[in-house]
């Protein structure tokens, strides 16, 4: 009487563990797109800034020289703010880099696993086929020998 075998499904054993990096992973990518919005927005008030400024001065070309020297300081304004402007999107841009650095690591740990779990999928299937061909094998050989058997007794 030939056994039946029950097959198990692949259950990958550090399942928990590529399920924690994948939800870092994810949570990383997050993290990259809020740095992201935030360089966006430093250049969107740059570019702001740099327009406030090319306004200033096409409006002191047609102003009278008396408002000269208020347009002087306003300018001189705009020039601080775009350089303190220029350095908090030198910050966000170095965060974003860093967010990124740490995005790159975490997709190289989900990658590792993966592999990992693919390959230990690939021997369970092997397993599972020659665990197969096995049994086809002692199936055929009682079945030889059962027809071997039936053959001679008639």
């Amino acid at each position: 009487m030939v056994e039946r075998v029950v097959d198990m499904p692949f259950r990958y054993r550090l399942q928990k563990v590529l399920d924690f990096r994948i939800n870092q992973k994810e949570e990383q990518l997050m993290r990259v797109q809020k740095a992201q919005a935030a360089v966006n927005k430093a250049e969107d008030d740059i570019a702001k800034n740099n327009q406030a400024i090319v306004d200033a001065k096409n409006g002191m070309r047609t102003a009278d020289p008396s408002l000269y020297d208020y347009y002087d300081k306003f300018l001189k304004h705009l020039y601080e703010e775009a350089e303190r402007l220029e350095q908090v999107r030198q910050e966000l841009q170095e965060i974003l880099d860093e967010e990124i650095r740490k995005l790159v690591k975490c997709e190289q740990n989900v990658k590792v696993l993966e592999k990992h779990k693919d390959k230990n999928k690939e021997i369970y299937l092997q397993e599972e086929k020659s665990e197969e061909l096995k049994r086809f094998s002692e199936l055929g050989v009682t079945r030889f020998y059962r027809n071997k058997v039936e053959n001679s007794q008639q």
